[in-house]
């Protein structure tokens, strides 16, 4: 039994190395993952997560997990920004006001999926303009969703999160760790 983790974030590894998990390879899945016309986020986050776990090539033991993070405003969906333009929309929209952030996790063996999602939610701080424009030209909005990460320089401008701190980094462990147990992979260097 092999595990394969079908995410190229460098976070979801680190986060998975604290449940003493290593993955035997790593298989980002490409998938199109535009919303769908009227989607809204949770389901979006819900739909996109299983499409990635069946897109990634496995044996029929091997276990897969795939996550997704969605920046949820209201129904509005941010995803990852294109460019610096619409980091700056993005992070406008959230100065000062609180949002969701949503982050599905599944697992595959053979043909059975496990799979949960996390809420939280979080409020962003009036950014200033010297704030925002520093944070766009460190470029660590490149790549996250809803143009920021709690986890790196924007998260001083997270005074107040309810949820799971590691769900907004994108794993929230203790459901990674059930769904794993669940589809009968080892953690914690436990051995089955």
């Amino acid at each position: 039994m092999a595990f394969i983790l079908g995410s190229g974030s460098p976070r979801r590894l680190e986060l998975l190395a604290q449940l003493g998990v290593t993955p035997d390879d790593v298989r980002p899945p490409d998938i199109d993952e535009t919303p769908l016309k009227g989607e809204v986020p949770r389901a979006y986050c819900q739909r996109v997560t299983r499409d990635k776990v069946r897109a990634v090539a496995a044996g029929a033991d091997d276990v897969v997990l795939c996550a997704d993070t969605t920046v949820a405003l209201g129904r509005r969906i941010l995803g990852k920004p294109e460019n610096a333009g619409e980091a700056a929309e993005f992070l406008l929209s959230l100065s000062g006001r609180r949002h969701r952030v949503i982050t599905a996790v599944a697992v595959r063996r053979g043909d059975r999926i496990w799979e949960k999602d996390v809420v939280s939610h979080v409020k962003m701080k009036n950014l200033s303009d010297i704030e925002l424009n520093a944070y766009l030209a460190s470029n660590d909005w490149q790549g996250k969703a809803g143009g920021y990460a709690i986890q790196g320089p924007a998260g001083a401008f997270i005074p107040w999160i309810s949820g799971s701190f590691t769900g907004i980094v994108g794993l929230p462990l203790a459901e990674a760790a059930n769904l794993l147990s669940a589809a009968g992979h080892p953690i914690y260097g436990e051995h089955a």
